[in-house]
């Protein structure tokens, strides 16, 4: 099978920290990882298909506003009308308000700070292989 993925880089906005400090939910990473998975299904089966599962979600390190959030997501089987995959989200940049306003930091290694297991569904019917083996 080849190696389908997906991958998204933006910055967590002002209007993403849900929490005091500008702590970004937890949600916003799910709703990163429901994009990759998205992207994932259309590349194989042209396709956005639905979400059907998360059988793991983890929350390992803290987000906050300023932060340069990179997810990835990999599909890993391929069934009948399954798809399932892993994600990951890393913390690449950070905002350095100790030195100014508008500072930031490339992280030397990135922060994990969440990742997902899922499963997706794609309909026979609506079901266009767009990707050899997949």
């Amino acid at each position: 099978m080849e190696k389908i993925t997906s991958t998204i880089r933006l910055r967590m906005a002002a209007h993403d920290a849900h929490y005091g400090g500008n702590l970004v939910d937890g949600a916003r990473m799910v709703q990163l990882f429901g994009d990759i998975a998205t992207e994932i299904m259309i590349k194989c089966d042209g396709d956005e298909g639905l979400f059907r599962a998360y059988d793991n979600v983890e929350f390992l390190a803290p987000v906050y506003a300023g932060d340069f959030i990179e997810a990835y997501g990999e599909l890993e089987k391929c069934g009948n009308t399954s798809r399932i995959m892993k994600m990951e989200a890393r913390k690449v940049i950070a905002p350095r308000s100790d030195i100014s306003d508008s500072a930031a930091d490339f992280l030397e290694e990135s922060v994990v700070v969440a990742r997902a297991h899922a499963t997706c569904v794609v309909k026979k019917e609506c079901q266009r292989r767009t990707v050899e083996n997949a």
